[in-house]
């Protein structure tokens, strides 16, 4: 086998049992086992991985045929080609994909699988996708419809709890106090206070303050915030100017108002003023807006 090969597949720690007598029968195996014990904590520079494994091909060759009595300015250089090649492997392997929108923005992520998420204002997906294969978890903050591809399975891991995916489409909303998973088609599971729920199409889970919330069945196709609408089923009122900030951008003061309020109905992300009348107007409220700042209060 060529020595090069042998090489890069013990830095990838993937030789297998004959590679493994062949690399040992290697002249240099000695000298890389040493060299490999002294440098495994050494900080790395990124170079080319693929490029650095020629120079230490040429460098060790060089060295058997240089007459010369000298050998550490050599095992030197090659101590430095290890740990560059050993710590781009590293790096590249744990380097996770990360993705977050901004307030008033969505965005759209395609996953190794080919499963689709599209991510609401003011959240984070991430995952690594160099293990995908074998640590197929997402981990998200905020909100996000999952339309995964046939066959596909991964984790879904949020501050509140853990959604298993059976192959499906869901939404789930993730934020302080608020934990909300809606199935749309397929199964999945949703792992709350290390019990297991079961969600079918129309099901929903909610967790408002740490409390279960018994909800009526969810005869949508899709998420309202999709085609750019929030909408909510006797949800408190503080949510509600929560979504209205991510939406909008925008600093919301209430005056006289009980924010524990349960509050049906909806606003538009297309409107700001629209918007403010959807959600006051049912309430009998007024509002004022100061720059970036909008005051509500009760007359």
């Amino acid at each position: 086998m060529e020595k090069e090969y042998l090489i890069k597949k013990w830095l990838d720690n993937d030789l297998s049992a004959d590679e493994l007598i062949a690399f040992k029968a290697l002249d240099d195996y000695e000298e890389l086992i040493m060299i490999s014990n002294h440098t495994k904590t050494l900080e790395t520079p990124s170079f080319n991985s693929e490029s650095e494994l020629k120079h230490l091909k040429n460098t060790i060759n060089a060295k058997k045929k240089s007459i010369s009595k000298s050998w550490l300015n050599p095992l030197l250089k090659i101590a430095a080609l290890i740990v560059i090649c050993i710590g781009i492997y590293q790096f590249t392997i744990n380097t996770e994909s990360s993705f977050t929108t901004k307030i008033a923005q969505k965005d759209k992520i395609t996953l190794p699988d080919h499963s689709i998420v599209n991510l609401n204002a003011l959240s984070s997906l991430t995952f690594n996708e160099k293990k995908w294969n074998t640590n197929r978890n997402v981990s998200l903050k905020g909100e996000a419809f999952f339309d995964v591809a046939k066959g596909a399975t991964f984790n879904v891991n949020t501050n509140h709890g853990i959604i298993t995916v059976y192959g499906t489409e869901f939404n789930v909303k993730s934020r302080d106090n608020y934990f909300e998973v809606k199935c749309y088609e397929g199964l999945v599971g949703v792992t709350y206070n290390d019990t297991e729920v079961k969600l079918k199409p129309g099901d929903s889970f909610l967790v408002l303050k740490d409390e279960i919330i018994s909800q009526d069945t969810n005869n949508s196709s899709r998420p309202f915030w999709l085609d750019n609408e929030s909408v909510f089923n006797s949800i408190p009122y503080s949510e509600v100017l929560s979504e209205f900030e991510r939406q909008y951008n925008v600093d919301v003061i209430v005056k006289n108002i009980d924010t524990n309020l349960l509050f049906t109905g909806g606003f538009s992300h297309k409107n700001i003023e629209t918007a403010l009348k959807s959600i006051t107007s049912p309430l009998q409220l007024t509002y004022k807006t100061e720059a970036n700042t909008i005051i509500l209060k009760r007359d």
